[in-house]
């Protein structure tokens, strides 16, 4: 199986740095050009399915993408974002000043860190792995898009690169960006393309502009 794993396009919250989580946050105009951009990118692949995130902004990226092919949206909750637990809604600086030691923790070591009321990031991994094992079994031989968030795309390629948890932050994960990995018998699963963007920002413009170190 070759697996398109991509990212949703951006939402308000992502330019307002706020931890969006299990909230039903939409497309902004700018997320649905993105949007539109991936589907125009990914149009002339042979696709067996799309899945998605139930969540709307991940789910709308989906419907893009599999409507040149014909195809329904596969709904997969195992492929929602993490739950924040009481970090949901609240912007960095919030959380800063109202949980700062544990706010500290998740930039240091984000592994080590249990969202109250929400979930870790091996939580995370655990449930996106046992989704993307069975799209593996199920689709032998063919290209599977599949249509996720930040956190769930990280600890994913993360797993695959067989990287733990702890190099969560080593990993850059754009909105609507494309990863490729490839699942075979005799390897098991290789890398193709991490992270790319090229088909929303021209290389020349993505190289010239200037280092971001945010990740949202």
């Amino acid at each position: 199986m070759r697996l398109f794993l991509v990212r949703h396009g951006e939402t308000a919250w992502n330019k307002d740095e706020v931890f969006r989580g299990q909230i039903d946050v939409e497309l902004n105009e700018h997320g649905w050009e993105q949007a539109r951009r991936t589907a125009d990118a990914l149009k002339h692949l042979e696709l067996a399915a799309v899945y998605s995130s139930p969540l709307s902004r991940a789910y709308d990226t989906a419907r893009l993408i599999a409507e040149p092919h014909g195809l329904p949206v596969g709904i997969e909750s195992a492929l929602t974002d993490i739950d924040y637990g009481i970090w949901q809604g609240l912007s960095h600086q919030q959380v800063k000043q109202q949980c700062p030691g544990v706010y500290r923790l998740w930039v240091t070591a984000p592994q080590k860190v249990h969202f109250e009321k929400g979930e870790s990031l091996d939580d995370v991994k655990t449930r996106a792995l046992k989704a993307v094992k069975q799209f593996s079994r199920r689709h032998q031989g063919q290209n599977v898009v599949a249509v996720s968030h930040r956190v769930v795309n990280k600890v994913l390629l993360c797993a695959l690169l067989g990287l733990d948890s702890s190099h969560f932050w080593s990993l850059r994960q754009d909105t609507c960006a494309i990863n490729v990995a490839e699942f075979d018998g005799q390897h098991g699963c290789i890398i193709r393309h991490l992270n790319e963007t090229s088909h929303i920002q021209p290389l020349a413009e993505l190289f010239s502009a200037a280092v971001q170190t945010a990740d949202f």
